[in-house]
């Protein structure tokens, strides 16, 4: 589970980067909008997933 939520944190990172360089306009801002998501979402499931150490 970690694996694959590294592996989308990773590639919506990516993606999100690439956008500006590729789109314009709307589109950009869309697939900026559901990357970012994307990027908020993996993230806290990784930082809530964590071990914690006493």
């Amino acid at each position: 589970m970690k694996a694959l939520l590294w592996l989308v944190l990773a590639i919506a990172l990516v993606v999100n980067v690439s956008t500006s360089f590729a789109f314009d306009g709307v589109q950009q801002v869309l697939i900026s909008i559901a990357t970012g998501i994307a990027t908020l979402g993996s993230g806290t499931a990784l930082f809530l997933m964590r071990e914690k150490h006493a």
